[in-house]
């Protein structure tokens, strides 16, 4: 192929996961998303863009986890489903990357709207609706609050009265769950991974 018929090519809008699959970025399909592209994805992106103390980064598979399980353990009688809504709540950053939220900010709302579509596809893929009932997206939005206040004063530099101001200070949390969030440390990225896909095996055993 010539430079000329390349460039008059149009730009290519996929991409090729691992699984083999080809993920439309622009209109993308419940049936090219695969939870070990996903698991593989958000165990290699860096939350808070790397800048966490320890040895490996503070990944996006594992900040899935800890939302999961505030969720669950505020709110011990909700549905296996929403559960797994909670563990998925940031699926689309396995394409997109964690973006910190000052600079989605400055992207505008395009970049809001792409992360939407692909958040509904992969809820479609795993018999979700595409959109939550408020309620529910009310609770994951709490827990991950919570998440974010703990990795900041914990993992990524920042001081209580600092965190408090930029995600809320949680308030009194079950002993257990507290004690759970003040042990926070990052994982190397083969322990996230396994450790996202064996739960999402656990909240639906039978997807494939």
């Amino acid at each position: 192929m010539t430079e000329s018929s390349r460039g008059s090519a149009a730009p290519r809008a996929w991409q090729r996961m691992l699984s083999g699959r080809r993920l439309d970025l622009l209109n993308p399909s419940p049936s090219d998303i695969a939870i070990e592209d996903i698991a593989h994805g958000l165990a290699r992106v860096a939350r808070w863009n790397g800048q966490t103390i320890g040895e490996h980064a503070f990944s996006v598979a594992q900040h899935a986890l800890v939302v999961e399980e505030i969720v669950t353990a505020l709110a011990p009688g909700i549905e296996t489903r929403w559960r797994l809504a909670a563990l998925l709540h940031d699926a689309p950053e396995y394409v997109i990357g964690d973006l910190i939220s000052p600079f989605k900010t400055a992207v505008g709302l395009d970049y809001k709207a792409f992360e939407i579509r692909l958040l509904q596809a992969i809820h479609l893929r795993y018999g979700l609706p595409a959109t939550l009932p408020p309620e529910v997206g009310a609770a994951i939005k709490a827990a991950d609050g919570i998440a974010a206040y703990y990795e900041a004063t914990l993992l990524a530099g920042f001081a209580p009265d600092e965190a408090d101001r930029y995600f809320g200070n949680p308030a009194p949390l079950p002993a257990s769950l507290a004690a759970v969030l003040g042990a926070l440390r990052s994982e190397p990225t083969l322990q996230a991974q396994a450790a996202f896909l064996a739960r999402f095996r656990h909240l639906q055993p039978d997807a494939t």
